[in-house]
């Protein structure tokens, strides 16, 4: 039987859990998969066989006293408060099941910490790599310390400060989807939707990882264009103050989010790695507006984007009818093909076969553990 693959899956937002989704599924059917993650209720009704291992959640968990709190972090690691049971058994419980199923390649997305971790107990790693300022010694360490890091992007999106060392052992599968919906032509989803087929509509879109998209900026761009329908997908966020405009709409969730970006003529979106990659598939033209992430994840990727010419961008959401005019100006000059070329529909097999590729070069020749075991003397 091949070696056994599990995978440390964060359970902030839906993003991780969607890409192991895509992953797992292209896996051999002989391979063992396991998934680790405070949020096992992400997988509810994936139809892959899995062993799924649920872990404390030790976000906003309490230490004990004052003067553990106090205890500075390390500058090898990111998150490591003292005192922490949820902490403990998450640690134990992720050891004891590395051990207990001779875990061949652990897949870490993401945590440097697990990661480090996954290295110290003598279990191969590779981590999600994400962008972001990671040049810390705890992210470069916790890069040295796996096999290898997957990048479930285009190379072309890798940030120049990477360095060439870590490149070097990193795959890059091409911009990884997880939405597998038809891209139906821009007339063709106006005419399912219901929208007007001449009028200029555009689509502000987020995920679930962050507070929303802000709505104040989006009524004075209702105003800024006021013969376009807006339209907003995802989470809003609201300060109270707005004043509401006949042309610009709440959806919030929404089935079928593939239809709407088909049917706009700019996107408006943060940079999460799903949301870029859903635009990539339909080659909208996009304004990426980057939420706040630690190490300026979001920002670093909307500016290889911006880079590329796959996308324009603002400082600050525009707080006034110039701002908006101006950058939706620029967002209309952009060629859609630009952005499009970032999205590879064969990115979750690529990945898939690069993950067990690895894990059986890795393991080539290794005998069983029992196999491997010294056999007992008889004495007497």
């Amino acid at each position: 039987m091949p070696k056994p693959i599990t995978f440390f899956v964060h359970h902030q937002g839906r993003g991780h859990a969607n890409r192991t989704m895509a992953l797992v599924s292209e896996f051999s059917r002989d391979r063992p998969v396991s998934v680790m993650t405070a949020g096992p209720h992400l997988f509810d009704g994936f139809s892959r066989d899995i062993e799924i291992v649920p872990l404390p959640n030790m976000i906003g968990a309490a230490v004990p006293t004052p003067r553990l709190y106090a205890e500075p972090t390390p500058q090898v690691m990111h998150c490591v408060p003292l005192g922490l049971a949820e902490m403990r058994r998450t640690m134990r419980t992720i050891l004891d099941h590395l051990d207990e199923r001779e875990v061949g390649l652990f897949v870490v997305d993401v945590s440097s910490e697990i990661a480090l971790l996954s290295r110290i107990a003598s279990v191969p790693a590779v981590q999600i790599r994400m962008h972001g300022d990671r040049s810390d010694i705890g992210h470069i360490g916790s890069y040295e310390a796996s096999v290898g890091m997957l990048a479930p992007f285009d190379e072309r999106l890798e940030q120049d400060d990477y360095p060439a060392h870590l490149r070097a052992k990193t795959f890059y599968s091409g911009g990884l989807c997880t939405t597998l919906d038809a891209v139906p032509e821009k007339a063709e989803a106006r005419r399912r939707l219901g929208l007007d087929p001449a009028r200029e509509i555009i689509v502000t879109v987020t995920g679930g990882g962050g507070s929303g998209t802000p709505y104040a900026p989006l009524t004075v761009a209702a105003r800024a264009a006021p013969d376009a329908l807006w339209l907003t997908l995802g989470p809003t966020h609201r300060e109270g103050h707005e004043t509401d405009f006949a042309n610009l709409t709440e959806l919030g969730w929404v089935p079928g989010v593939t239809d709407y970006l088909a049917a706009a003529d700019i996107v408006i979106a943060s940079a999460g790695d799903n949301t870029i990659h859903e635009v990539a598939r339909v080659g909208a033209r996009l304004i990426v507006m980057p939420e706040w992430r630690y190490f300026g994840e979001q920002t670093r990727k909307a500016e290889a984007l911006v880079k590329l010419g796959a996308a324009v961008t603002a400082p600050i959401w525009p707080g006034d009818l110039a701002g908006w005019q101006a950058l939706l100006a620029e967002a209309r000059a952009l060629d859609g093909e630009a952005i499009r070329t970032l999205h590879e529909p064969d990115a979750a097999r690529r990945a898939a076969g690069w993950l067990e590729g690895l894990t059986d070069e890795l393991w080539e020749g290794a005998k069983s553990r029992d196999e491997a075991a010294p056999a007992l003397k008889v004495v007497g």
